[in-house]
């Protein structure tokens, strides 16, 4: 065949076909397809015009969005899968989306193992990542119309039943759902404190979070050890930091500043009634009456002696506020020991016998001038007494001797002055000699003794009568004072040979020489 013959066959048939095409376009175009399309496309295969322009290929994108129309509302929003593919308006469909391969063929060729679901609309974050497709995305329901919000995944897991609304995302994290991550701080009611650790429930009973009450007696009632008695301003005295911890500054706030143990005193020991009603009085005395043991004997100026420091250490100035400085024992006696009785009404003496009247051994035989003897150092420390001031001034080696070797008792002027008195257990003459020991011996030695029976008697010793023993003559005892008769023959009796014939009288006829010679015969 030639070539002319060749153009005019083809020219035949292609006017044929245009003329076949006038009349039967549908069913050409049918045939000229290059493969069935999906099943989703089924319907459109007869109508070309659907997805292709006529003699153009950049047409077909604009009309893939004429039909899906979501998609083209995401292309134009920028948003979903195909809102956010880079170059999208420059990019045909059919780039990705191949038709003409049969009514099974995968058209979305959607890898799931693969796909990058960060580029959509919900990146998957946390415990997300890690949970099967199926669970969001399920059977029959296209994939850009799985649920993105938290309530219709987890209104199973919802512990609120709903009372909280669907914002799930305020509270809870991607991390975990049983992690909750509310920022409170953006409430009106901002957590601070011991706040902070207190669990939701706490606060809302019951799942409430609408119209719960911020006040602190609200939630602590039940914990207020005041009974109510100090109000519902909770606030004034506590914080969030710990309820135990009071930060009221009651120096700042009140007209009374605590100071000393003030600083420790339970609220509850003086505001013992309603706060708000109670009127305290900032005495000492009108807190501390049932604390005086004065019972009232001292007035209500407590703050005189006592002060916060201590309530039983007092601190009243004797010395620069009374006539009567305290020294030595004084001043550690309590003052009730002196001050017995109404203290702005009592005049007590200064002068020691007045207070120690019931402490004087002596039974006043000493007088009541204390202080010539004693001192404040101590009432039996340092006693000063000059006994030679006394009528037995002490000499010899009476200056040695103890005072109780005399004094039995304090009764000092119930000593014997007598010698005898002390030393009867010395008295070798015992007694025979009688009590007045001093006329023989003296204060500096009991063994030393000076007796001259010539000067200090009316009866000389003469003759045989020296170097006699003293008990010779003496030989009765004597309570009192001796009294021995001169007479011969009171002691030579049994040597009188005339037997009483001559009388008594032996000096007559007989000499102290010896009693054989006889001076005078008549």
């Amino acid at each position: 065949m030639s070539k002319g013959s060749f153009a005019r066959l083809m020219l035949g048939l292609g006017m044929m076909v245009l003329n076949i095409t006038a009349a039967h376009s549908t069913s050409l175009e049918t045939l000229m397809m290059p493969g069935k399309l999906v099943q989703g496309h089924a319907k459109f295969e007869g109508e070309c015009i659907k997805c292709h322009e006529r003699f153009s290929k950049r047409g077909q994108s604009r009309l893939c969005l004429d039909c899906h129309k979501k998609v083209a509302v995401d292309v134009n929003a920028h948003r979903g899968y195909h809102g956010r593919i880079r170059d999208i308006n420059t990019t045909e469909c059919k780039l990705c989306h191949t038709e003409h391969k049969g009514r099974s063929a995968d058209i979305i060729m959607l890898d799931k193992e693969t796909f990058d679901h960060g580029a959509t609309d919900f990146p998957l974050k946390g415990a997300h990542v890690n949970v099967r497709c199926s669970s969001c995305h399920k059977p029959a329901v296209k994939y850009r119309e799985a649920p993105s919000g938290c309530i219709d995944c987890h209104k199973k897991d919802d512990p609120h039943k709903g009372r909280l609304g669907t914002g799930c995302a305020k509270c809870h994290a991607v991390r975990a759902w049983k992690r909750v991550e509310f920022d409170h701080e953006k409430t009106d009611f901002p957590l601070k404190g011991k706040h902070r650790e207190a669990t939701c429930s706490s606060c809302h009973p019951n799942e409430r979070y609408k119209e719960v009450p911020k006040t602190c007696v609200a939630c602590h009632k039940i914990n207020d050890a005041h009974g109510g008695r100090y109000g519902a301003k909770c606030h004034t005295c506590h914080s969030a930091r710990d309820w135990k911890r009071v930060t009221f500054d009651h120096d700042r706030d009140t007209k009374y500043k605590l100071e000393g143990r003030h600083r420790k005193v339970a609220c509850d020991s003086c505001h013992k009634g309603r706060l708000y009603e109670e009127k305290l009085g900032r005495a000492c005395y009108d807190c501390h009456k049932n604390d005086d043991y004065h019972k009232g004997r001292y007035g209500k100026k407590c703050q005189s002696c006592h002060s916060p420091e201590k309530w039983t250490k007092g601190e009243f100035d004797h010395d620069r506020k009374t006539d009567f400085p305290l020294r030595g024992r004084h001043a550690k006696v309590d003052c009730q020991a002196c001050h017995r009785g109404d203290v702005f009404k009592e005049k007590l003496k200064t002068d020691c016998f007045s207070c120690h009247r019931q402490d004087d051994p002596h039974h006043g035989q000493e007088g009541k001038l204390c202080e010539r003897c004693h001192n404040e150092r101590g009432w039996g420390r340092k006693v000063v007494f000059d006994h030679d001031l006394t009528r037995f001034p002490l000499i010899g080696m009476h200056a040695t001797v103890p005072c109780e070797e005399c004094h039995l008792s304090a009764a000092f002027k119930e000593a014997s002055l007598d010698c005898v008195s002390c030393h009867r257990a010395d008295d070798k003459h015992k007694k025979r000699l009688g009590p007045s020991c001093g006329q023989c011996h003296n204060p500096n030695g009991w063994e030393r003794w000076r007796f001259d029976h010539d000067t200090q008697t009316d009866y000389k010793l003469d003759g045989k009568h020296k170097g006699l023993d003293c008990i010779a003559c003496h030989r009765a005892a004597v309570e009192t004072r001796i009294r021995l008769s001169q007479a011969c023959v009171t002691c030579h009796q049994r040597d009188d040979i005339h037997v009483g014939r001559f009388g008594p009288h032996c000096d007559r006829c007989h000499v102290t020489e010896s009693f054989k010679k006889v001076a005078l015969l008549h």
